[in-house]
């Protein structure tokens, strides 16, 4: 705990096992704890006591949630820090909270050092930057970009940094292979910041010829090549005051990376073929499916323009790296293809099997496009296996045969948490009981229960 700093901290959740955990770590961290079980108590105990930190959950019941504790304190105290804590996240809830002064937000079940590490953080940035917080601040018209899906760790993760810099106007790298949604993290930056009434251009730099990119790109005067037949403005001169996003910015050329840097340094631009310099006001958005500092090293991508690019850095995971979010996923899609063709659509057990086993190498994309697919075989509105590409009901993927070849010879490590699971159940979920019958404190029981990633 850094410069070993106590402090006053609440803790807001319905579920009791959760305050008693909570309570008892921080406590030994020398801190003051008090619970509350819900919303409403958790305003009038705030109406009698200040606090240093809050830590809610954000499901908390019918009445008042997280979100409405954070926005309350914010009020009331406003110089105490906010931690939300959920297990059902989206981008617009991290958004919302960020916006409105969440210190953090971090998804269940969570780890207890993560917990205590936030708090300290929390208390460290509350004594250092008082009357400045960067996060603070309430985003005026929202737009929501609902394209962007997912409730996974990592995927909370890309919503506050989305958050934190929809307000700047720094440059961001994205990173993700093809078909992550690269361009819909540029768009959700875009339209949740101050530029979102302006203009958003996408430039695929990948997919034009050197010389049709720059053209493109700055613009050309009458004259200046042939065919220049009239004068034109280019991309980033239209988009002045927006936000111009360069997808597969790796596959510029050196002597356009060399333009691109002074551009975004200057902050102007001068047309091909002409000597005057006009201004412009854009901020810059890249992304690569390529490690750019790879590139850096291998003499194939300017350090200066790296570097100025990746002052924030996003990296986007693939979808087979976070397939809880497959079902998510399924459900959004089936409901835009409902919408356009006036049909309610669902997902068999079976096909939603196939979709959570496939390895998703086009990534969302992909997926998309599988669900659209399937959707258009259909005629029942129930989404079967053999409506799914034939990719997608071959035979089982090596790994899931090894691991129906082993499914009856369980590791040591998958017996304790079967057993756990089965003790948990049998108690009715009761966490002293459970540690009592296990011959184990609770805190073990705890430290068990996120070492298998255990829902508290």
């Amino acid at each position: 705990m850094a410069g070993n700093i106590s402090a006053n901290v609440l803790v807001v959740d319905d579920d009791a096992d959760t305050q008693d955990l909570l309570r008892e770590v921080l406590s030994e961290e020398g801190h003051r704890v008090v619970t509350s079980g819900s919303g409403e108590e958790a305003l009038k105990i705030g109406e009698q006591e200040c606090f240093d930190i809050i830590i809610s959950d954000v499901r908390l019941g019918p009445n008042l949630n997280g979100l409405d504790v954070l926005k309350a304190y914010k009020s009331i105290q406003p110089e105490s820090e906010v931690i939300l804590i959920t297990a059902f996240g989206s981008m617009e809830t991290a958004i919302e909270a960020v916006k409105a002064g969440a210190f953090d937000y971090i998804s269940k079940p969570f780890g207890i050092d993560e917990v205590l590490l936030q708090v300290s953080r929390a208390l460290e940035n509350r004594s250092l930057v008082r009357e400045n917080r960067n996060l603070k601040r309430q985003l005026g018209n929202q737009v929501q970009l609902s394209s962007l899906v997912g409730r996974s760790a990592a995927m909370l993760e890309i919503y506050k940094k989305i958050a934190m810099v929809s307000d700047s106007r720094c440059t961001v790298l994205i990173y993700g292979e093809s078909g992550t949604g690269k361009e819909l993290v540029a768009k959700a930056i875009h339209h949740n910041g101050k530029r979102a009434s302006q203009r958003f251009f996408a430039v695929n730099c990948g997919a034009l010829a050197e010389s049709l990119l720059e053209t493109e790109l700055f613009g050309h005067v009458r004259g200046s090549f042939t065919g220049a037949i009239e004068n034109k403005r280019g991309i980033l001169e239209e988009t002045s005051g927006g936000t111009v996003f360069l997808d597969e910015v790796s596959e510029m050329s050196p002597a356009l990376q060399v333009k691109l840097l002074r551009t975004i340094e200057e902050q102007e631009v001068r047309r091909i073929g002409s000597n005057q310099v006009m201004k412009i006001d854009l901020r810059f958005l890249a992304a690569s499916n390529r490690v750019l500092g790879q590139l850096v090293e291998e003499g194939k991508f300017r350090a200066d323009l790296y570097y100025r690019l990746r002052v924030v850095e996003i990296n986007l995971p693939p979808l087979r790296e976070r397939t809880e979010d497959i079902p998510l996923l399924v459900e959004y899609f089936l409901k835009r293809v409902g919408r356009e063709r006036e049909q309610m659509y669902s997902v068999s057990s079976q096909a939603l099997s196939a979709l959570l086993s496939y390895d998703w190498p086009g990534n969302v994309r992909e997926l998309e496009n599988a669900i659209e697919a399937a959707a258009a075989l259909n005629r029942s509105g129930v989404i079967m296996p053999e409506e799914l590409p034939a990719k997608l009901r071959g035979p089982c993927r090596d790994g899931q045969r090894l691991k129906d070849l082993h499914a009856d010879l369980p590791s040591l490590d998958e017996l304790a948490k079967r057993y756990l699971l089965h003790v948990l159940k049998v108690t009715g979920d009761n966490k002293a009981r459970a540690a009592g019958i296990l011959g184990i404190n609770r805190r073990t029981l705890y430290r068990m229960v996120e070492r298998f990633k255990l829902p508290l």
